[in-house]
């Protein structure tokens, strides 16, 4: 078998280098970033065991399903856990934090969701992240869903560990990931003996053998198509202006919002305030009576290729997402969802005016 992708020539170590500066500015961050080999969640859960050990106390923010996840893998290290819970149809506050810091001060790390592309909120970092800071506690942020459709200033917010993947927003691959590491957090990680070590999920390691060493020497062959697909997603993001992606990944949430209100037939938001509504996608609530999972899979019968989909596990019955982010972060994505949606409804016998929703759509669009 052959293909013309198989035949190129082998990525250099500059140019590997040069992927990572592009993604440095797209992160507003004079801090290392590593590109790590594998999807979003090598660096997420590297990032968790290289920083955190027995006598760390953690603050884990649970806004979704990740902020579940990662106080599993805080506790699997072997630190206290203190998790911060807040309804998934809003988001945490900066008080909220405030309280939680003042309440257990010996608290030094913690653990944060930016976007819930699952649960549709987004939460505030711009406030939250000088909190942080002034309570001296070390910033771990996942900020996989918002790159690209909202802004990520790492410097700015004080993060000492901020995790981003390529395949929603950005509308890049999936099979690479990227982390910036703060001087602080380094030392952190130097400092606790249980940090993977000669492992896939040491970033020691890969500062070691690869910043410390001048960038010149790759550890490892990288995935080269997938590294080639991150460039050509952070060129095209350049080419376009971040500013310009991120506007439309919200002008794309405020048609979805305002259509699914003017649809009816009982579909509402999830996320109750819109200035807690991730820009990456719109969670709605399925109507009483109705069954999420089976809405959505009427809603696709019309259009199997639409990004709707239900929520995960216990959300499933309802909860229904219009993942409007990367390339479907259109007007006609938009208007292809709400036609189909009401379509579903429709066939329940719920009464909807998709021509209203359509118009509503159009309006909050603009």
């Amino acid at each position: 078998m052959t293909h013309p992708f198989l035949d190129l020539a082998p990525l250099s170590a500059a140019r590997f280098a040069s992927i990572e500066d592009r993604v440095a500015r797209l992160l507003h961050t004079g801090q290392d970033v590593l590109i790590m080999q594998g999807e979003a969640l090598l660096p997420l859960e590297g990032a968790i065991r290289a920083a955190a050990g027995p006598g760390t106390t953690a603050l884990n923010v649970i806004t979704g399903p990740y902020g579940q996840t990662f106080g599993n893998w805080l506790r699997d290290c072997g630190a206290e856990v203190i998790d911060l819970a807040v309804p998934f149809h809003t988001a945490v506050t900066a008080e909220q934090i405030r309280a939680a810091l003042a309440e257990r001060p010996e608290i030094d790390f913690v653990s944060l969701v930016h976007a819930e592309a699952a649960t549709g909120n987004t939460n505030p970092v711009a406030e939250i992240g000088p909190v942080v800071r002034e309570h001296g506690a070390l910033f771990y942020l996942d900020a996989v869903a918002s790159v690209g459709a909202e802004p990520v200033l790492v410097d700015a917010w004080g993060v000492d560990l901020c995790v981003i993947g390529a395949q929603k927003a950005m509308g890049g691959p999936a099979g690479v990931s990227a982390v910036s590491v703060s001087e602080r957090a380094w030392a952190r990680m130097a400092a606790n003996p249980r940090a993977p070590r000669r492992s896939y999920l040491s970033l020691l390691d890969w500062k070691e053998r690869w910043i410390d060493g001048g960038r010149t020497a790759l550890p490892h062959a990288p995935a080269q198509l997938e590294m080639l697909a991150l460039e050509a997603c952070l060129e095209r993001i350049e080419a376009q202006g971040l500013d310009a992606v991120m506007a439309r990944h919200a002008r794309a949430a405020a048609a979805t919002r305002a259509g699914a209100l003017a649809l009816g037939g009982g579909l509402e938001p999830y996320v109750h305030d819109a200035a807690d509504a991730a820009p990456v996608a719109t969670t709605l609530r399925a109507p009483a009576g109705t069954d999420a999972a089976e809405l959505v899979a009427r809603a696709l019968e019309s259009d199997p290729a639409l990004p709707v989909s239900a929520g995960g596990g216990a959300l499933a019955k309802e909860m229904i997402r219009v993942n409007h982010y990367g390339p479907d972060a259109t007007p006609a994505t938009v208007r292809g969802a709400l036609v189909a949606l009401g379509q579903a409804l429709a066939e329940r016998g719920l009464t909807v005016d998709v021509a209203a929703a359509l118009g509503a759509a159009d309006v909050a669009g603009r």
